[in-house]
């Protein structure tokens, strides 16, 4: 049988990554971070695609890579519209909504529309997306934010919490569908998720607005405030969302999403960067104990995972506030591009429904 490879592409808020394998042997794996100028001159997501794409396809060409072997494309999932987890065939409905950014603008919408690019140019290759951010399976108590006009909606790092979970509970000897966890994604932007049997309860909406801040991203504001602000006259609408999504949390505060950055800043003495980064230490904490009523203190444990679970000074401030609830387990970075590329293996070879995106 000739080799099969697979081309995994996660493009995320402040980085590109991407990963090729053959069948389950990785490759090589290529994680480039995006400075703040270096995406200055794109005025949206949407922009990126070409310069995304070029630094995949220059890539794969200085390896000497065989195309023609490339026999499934897999993207990160972007804003769709709220689908069950599952992987899915990217179609042209799909490219129509990540195109028009449906739900949102974000960098994971150029995960699809990159893998069918590549893969509408090679003779045999699929292109699909997995567990999409907006994976919904929120219980109906939940959905309800205060107002009948204001949905709350199921927003987050569902990939790598999916992966994550089922990679513990195979450590434990147990079933992902049978345990109550509680995990915190830590990257670009922060998603505390409350996991009760297979499925996401109840997690904050990432992306636009609720839960902790991040390294770009401002969280939940204080909603008297920012509608003062909103007719403030001071800004536009796209000045207003990307002072919530790209310009916001520890951009706004310090200049830089470096959360690594910040943290040396704090070690060597900055006390603005040590208040910035306890304060996102600090909201962490406070969500994961919010989740805990959730899932009403039976906790099975707490996962930390994502780039900002690196940081040894942050883990420790977080388990100082939560350890009482649960063992807590850190899962440094994460598993994202395993996870897809697995799944793209599963569906070449048949072991896992393909679904449909309507």
């Amino acid at each position: 049988m000739a080799k099969r490879l697979i081309l995994a592409i996660n493009p995320g808020s402040t980085s590109t990554k991407f990963s090729l394998f053959e069948e389950e042997k990785l490759i090589f794996e290529k994680s480039l971070c995006h400075l703040p100028e270096d995406l200055a001159s794109f005025e949206k997501i949407s922009d990126q695609f070409h310069f995304r794409k070029d630094l995949i396809m220059n890539e794969l060409s200085d390896r000497k890579t065989c195309l023609a072997c490339i026999a499934a494309v897999v993207g990160r999932g972007g804003l769709v519209k709220p689908i069950e987890s599952g992987i899915y065939k990217v179609n042209q409905r799909m490219i129509e909504d990540l195109s028009a950014g449906l739900l949102g603008q974000h960098a994971s919408n150029l995960g699809g529309l990159i893998a069918d690019d590549i893969a509408s140019a090679l003779p045999g290759a699929t292109a699909y997306i997995v567990d999409p951010v907006v994976v919904d399976e929120l219980q109906p108590v939940a959905r309800l934010s205060g107002h009948p006009v204001i949905e709350r909606k199921s927003i987050f790092h569902a990939l790598n919490q999916k992966a994550v979970a089922r990679i513990y509970a195979a450590s434990i000897g147990r079933k992902y569908e049978d345990l109550r966890l509680i995990i915190a994604h830590m990257g670009g932007g922060v998603s505390v998720g409350a996991h009760k049997n297979g499925r996401v309860i109840d997690v904050n909406n990432a992306l636009n607005g609720d839960g902790p801040f991040s390294p770009e991203r401002s969280g939940g504001l204080p909603s008297g405030q920012l509608v003062d602000l909103c007719f403030s006259g001071r800004y536009t609408h796209s000045e207003l969302m990307s002072m919530l999504t790209g310009k916001g949390g520890i951009m706004a505060y310090l200049g830089t999403n470096s959360f690594k950055d910040v943290c040396r800043m704090a070690e060597e003495g900055d006390q603005k960067a040590k208040l910035v980064s306890s304060a996102v230490s600090y909201k962490i904490g406070k969500e994961i104990g919010s989740m805990a009523a959730v899932l009403e203190g039976k906790v099975d444990a707490i996962i930390l995972t994502g780039g900002l679970a690196h940081q040894k000074s942050h883990v420790e401030s977080i388990k100082t506030m939560v350890g009482f609830i649960s063992e807590i387990v850190v899962y440094p970075g994460e598993d994202e591009m395993k996870a897809l590329a697995f799944n793209g293996l599963l569906a070449l070879d048949g072991k896992i429904e393909i679904k449909t995106y309507i």
